[in-house]
């Protein structure tokens, strides 16, 4: 019998007692760390929020774009689905296209993966966009208000992540283009990668069910 090989074990023979991979184990742990993180931000919104309306004081104070928004979280949720795609094809080992480009069911790792940093990328420019118009046209910013400060520490950092995420695509897809064979590793990378990827939309499915729908 062969050795088994998956992204979450090590090689082992028929009957071993198989082990968790350590980078997907420790991924996994520091996106434990990273909820922690974000839940204090959650709890930083929801106690300015309590303070301002107990106060008096209007909430929201600012008109937020749902419509853009509301885009920006359905591209968003889609590059999670195409992450995806791309890590099943990296399972069946396939790195590149083996059809034609619009052949997209025949498509490896790299081309679903080259389209969730488009889409990744289109979420972080709509979310400059409507900074900038919050800014110029409304007048809010980190210091303005409470609100102010809330809205674009929460927003601002989940942005952070997002970026963090278009750089880790770079990097992957750089190494699919180095390397000369396919490896075990690029598997791992990939499926790694795919973690945080879905963990920074499942954040954003909070923040902006908080931010632009609850107020």
């Amino acid at each position: 019998m062969a050795p088994v090989v998956t992204a979450s074990t090590e090689v082992t023979p028929r009957g071993a007692t198989s082990r968790p991979n350590l980078v997907s184990v420790g991924t996994i742990v520091w996106l434990s760390s990273e909820l922690m993180f974000f839940a204090a931000l959650f709890a930083m919104y929801f106690t300015i929020r309590s303070v301002d309306k107990g106060m008096g004081q209007a909430w929201p104070k600012a008109h937020l774009d749902l419509a853009l928004a509301s885009t920006n979280t359905i591209v968003l949720l889609l590059s999670s689905v195409t992450c995806q795609l791309g890590v099943f094809a990296v399972e069946r080992h396939q790195i590149r296209r083996s059809g034609r480009i619009y052949q997209f069911w025949r498509w490896g790792l790299r081309e679903w993966y080259v389209l969730t940093f488009f889409m990744g990328l289109y979420f972080i420019c709509g979310q400059g966009y409507e900074y900038l118009d919050l800014i110029r046209h409304q007048h809010l910013t980190l210091s303005s208000s409470n609100y102010g400060s809330v809205f674009f520490i929460t927003t601002g950092f989940h942005g952070l992540h997002v970026t963090g995420g278009l750089i880790a695509f770079l990097f992957l897809l750089g190494r699919t283009f180095a390397a000369k064979r396919f490896t075990l590793e690029q598997q791992t990378s990939a499926i790694v990668v795919s973690y945080y990827w879905h963990f920074v939309d499942v954040v954003w499915i909070g923040l902006f069910t908080t931010i632009y729908l609850i107020h």
